[in-house]
């Protein structure tokens, strides 16, 4: 009987838990429904968003995109060349000279921009390059040819034989925003077509990367657009887009301590890349317009010890004699507070809203003289010589040839270099003459054993093509070497 009714008991007992819980899970649930009701009580605001809304997925801006980013390898050849003085002494100069080759390689991305085949990329992805590959996103390989580059800005262009290409939607870098969505399409550590996303972060970020990589007369232009997406060694080149696939930026650094990707990546904004494309597909060069000032971030202490009125703005420390600047009525002490219709705050957009200009445009500048009254004034932009005029084509290739300027030498040059003949590299970009590691500053005095008495005979020689060449070239401490060549 007792064995009976423990088991009744536990029967009982086991059919009170579920009822238990029930109750339990019910009283609970009207807790709840009570706290939600207080809550609900509440007011609610409604909070409205100025802009589009974040977008469900990037899926069109990627496809958009990613047909029109390419992938770009290159070969490093540099050559030097070891003289066989022996050899000289019966048989002349050059005679029994060996070369020696260094090879190497590098990539990164690039952006189609026609459809025939102009594509824009980083200057320093091609820099040194002596051969160039393309491979588009279908895996169809093109041999490239560097078009122009702009150490300035970091863009190159290059073509590539080819038609019915699928060329990028060119964007507006005024208009992106702080905090806007945005890809970054390229090939990362050789893995092709990658699709990284995030926001802008700041915009007319100076990082005075290119300052750098440049030298001599180069005047760097660093206005980027920075973002967190995650941009990697090969990125540079790649293109940095909207959520409607629409080209705002080329992405063209990282900031990082190891090398790779911790954070942010910075963009040239594609308004300054549009023009420098331009410059270099019309001219091979790019006619860059000059204010002719010196200029400075208004900081406290520059406003407390000029007795400036807020920080806004950017302040002329000198204006260059003879230059636009200077013409136009700008003096120093003045502050530049828009160019055109945009306010610039910042030398780094002073510099991006400028450099979008060419010799001869006249740009509406927007300046506060010392007592504060402001003025509008028409300036004229100016190229380093001071002249309004743009550079035609035939003068460029007459001073132009294998990615090397030159200028006349001096009679103090050759004075000083013991030489009635010879023209000296006065500016040198991506291609051959720096593959083979001529500088700034050298003087070529031969060419295939002729004295070189002028520019237009050596560039025209240069330029031919489909020869060998044997080059005299005196170093700047007077040094006589010789390289030689196929063009």
């Amino acid at each position: 009987m007792n064995k009976n009714l423990k088991i009744v008991g536990l029967g009982f007992l086991g059919g009170l838990l579920p009822i238990g819980a029930l109750l339990l899970i019910n009283s609970q649930s009207i807790k709840n429904h009570e706290q939600t009701s207080l809550f609900n009580e509440a007011p609610i605001h409604q909070v409205s968003y100025i802009g589009a809304s974040t977008p469900a997925d990037f899926v069109d801006a990627s496809e958009n995109s990613i047909n029109s980013v390419v992938h770009v390898t290159t070969k490093v050849e540099q050559t030097t060349f070891q003289r066989d003085f022996f050899q000289e002494f019966f048989y002349g100069p050059g005679a029994g000279g060996r070369e020696f080759k260094r090879y190497g390689s590098g990539s990164g991305s690039g952006v189609i921009v026609t459809k025939d085949g102009y594509i824009v990329t980083n200057n320093h992805v091609v820099d040194n390059a002596s051969e160039i590959e393309v491979v588009l996103n279908d895996n169809s390989k093109y041999s490239a040819k560097i078009v122009g580059t702009d150490p300035s800005t970091d863009i190159a262009v290059l073509k590539i034989e080819a038609s019915n290409l699928s060329p990028i939607l060119l964007g507006n870098s005024d208009d992106v925003r702080v905090g806007e969505w945005v890809l970054a399409v390229g090939n990362p550590f050789n893995l092709t077509s990658t699709v990284t996303a995030g926001i802008i972060s700041a915009k007319a970020r100076n990082i005075n990367l290119l300052s750098s990589r440049t030298k001599g007369d180069v005047v760097p232009i660093e206005s980027f657009i920075q973002t967190d997406a995650a941009v990697n060694p090969g990125n540079s080149g790649g293109a940095l887009v909207n959520t409607k696939g629409e080209l705002v930026g080329i992405n063209t650094a990282i900031a990082s301590e190891t090398g790779s990707y911790s954070g942010y990546s910075f963009a040239v904004p594609v308004n300054l890349v549009r023009k420098v494309m331009s410059d270099l597909i019309d001219y091979g060069i790019v006619q860059r317009g000059f204010l002719g000032v010196q200029i400075a971030d208004i900081t406290q202490e520059l406003k407390e010890k000029n007795d400036l009125p807020n920080l806004k703005g950017v302040y002329i420390a000198e204006v260059v004699d003879g230059g636009s600047a200077e013409k136009a009525g700008i003096k120093k002490g003045d502050v530049i507070l828009k160019i055109g219709s945009v306010e610039v705050n910042s030398s780094a957009k002073l510099q991006e809203e400028v450099g979008k200009g060419r010799p001869g445009d006249k740009i509406p500048v927007t300046i506060r003289r010392k007592k504060g009254d402001e003025e509008t004034l028409n300036v004229v932009l100016r190229n380093k010589e001071g002249e309004t005029k743009l550079v035609s084509k035939e003068e460029i290739k007459k001073n132009v040839a294998l990615g090397a300027t030159f200028e006349e030498l001096s009679s103090k040059d050759k004075k000083e270099l013991k030489t009635d003949y010879g023209v000296k590299i006065k500016s040198i970009t991506s291609g051959k003459l720096k593959s083979l590691g001529l500088s700034e500053g050298m003087v070529i005095t031969k060419i295939n054993n002729e004295p070189v008495k002028s520019i237009e005979q050596l560039t025209e020689k240069l330029n031919k093509g489909n020869t060998g060449v044997l080059l005299e070239i005196l170093t700047e401490n007077g040094r006589k070497e010789y390289i030689g060549f196929g063009i």
